[in-house]
């Protein structure tokens, strides 16, 4: 039985190995630190601060006042109105989060697939990349398995200022979600670790999204990359949506994964994990009351889609950069 990873404070310090002392501030997106923009001076930090907006986004000032509410702990006294005002950055997707008294019970049963990767990979003082990283769940189980940082990168500004809500309390050091997306990014800083998770299939140039990937990948650093794949040996574009989802340009076998990793310059790839995603993985909750996975399904087959593809098979493969 797969254990919840409880991302508590005390927990996450004790797994990452930090004194509290190194934890007291978080940087705010609008004031990164200074080894951090020195970092990423070629980046297109202007985007950032545009995006980061009422302007740019008519519920960014809703979402700001949200976060600049939160206690500095979460306790029997104030979880209520503490869960009440997390909602307002309503749909959770990825997670779960246990903060104090805390449940956040999020779409996704995240904490599975990172059993499922664990096992395969090593993070110990790595520089990682999480292209499409959402709330930057993933980023905290990465630095408490060792990471030395993590810098996530997704366009939703939702999902930045989810990340904003979680690190009000966890003050995890070295993570930071920029509002921004993989082809905006030049090829520096290079990343000990890339990852790209659920979205390659995204990704109208699949293969040039793989090349990014590599271009930003150090000489013998690794790409995790996780997609839905086809049972068959022949990938397909869906006609129109899959599993109710817009923009899938190509569901891909594992072997046509595998090929794509090679051509695009890594080595040794090899396919970790491939598992049947289930409704008890993805489905709807208090924290994303959205429909979910089983209303994509077909009612009377549950090994289709309401479209009547295959249902939906995720695997995780792992590639070495040459």
């Amino acid at each position: 039985m797969v254990q919840v990873y409880e991302l508590g404070i005390l927990y996450c310090m004790e797994a990452i190995g930090l004194k509290r002392s190194g934890m007291e501030e978080v940087a705010p997106y609008l004031d990164l630190p200074e080894t951090l923009t020195d970092q990423l001076k070629d980046w297109p930090m202007e985007l950032v601060h545009e995006r980061l907006t009422q302007s740019y986004h008519g519920d960014f000032k809703r979402w700001s006042e949200a976060v600049a509410s939160l206690p500095t702990i979460i306790d029997a006294n104030n979880l209520s109105s503490v869960t009440e005002t997390l909602k307002e950055l309503h749909p959770w997707r990825k997670g779960p989060f246990h903060i104090g008294a805390l449940h956040l019970n999020t779409e996704w049963r995240s904490d599975w697939k990172w059993e499922r990767l664990k096992p395969h990979v090593s993070f110990d003082s790595h520089s990682v990349l999480d292209i499409g990283s959402g709330n930057g769940y993933f980023g905290h189980q990465i630095l408490a398995a060792g990471a030395a940082q993590v810098i996530g990168i997704d366009p939703s500004i939702l999902f930045c200022m989810q990340h904003q809500a979680i690190q009000h309390f966890l003050k995890t050091p070295n993570h930071w979600v920029l509002p921004l997306r993989g082809e905006e990014i030049p090829p520096f800083p290079k990343f000990d670790s890339v990852l790209s998770m659920g979205v390659i299939y995204h990704r109208r140039d699949y293969v040039e999204h793989l090349r990014q990937i590599a271009a930003l990948t150090k000489p013998g650093g690794r790409a995790i990359l996780e997609s839905l794949i086809t049972p068959t040996s022949n990938g397909f574009k869906p006609d129109g949506r899959y599993a109710r989802m817009r923009n899938v340009w190509w569901i891909p076998s594992t072997e046509e994964l595998v090929t794509w990793m090679s051509a695009s310059g890594f080595t040794e790839v090899s396919v970790v994990d491939i598992t049947k995603t289930t409704t008890d993985e993805q489905r709807s909750t208090d924290w994303m009351t959205f429909e979910s996975l089983a209303q994509s399904l077909d009612p009377k087959n549950p090994d289709l889609t309401v479209e009547g593809y295959p249902a939906p098979t995720r695997a995780i493969v792992i590639g070495t950069k040459e």
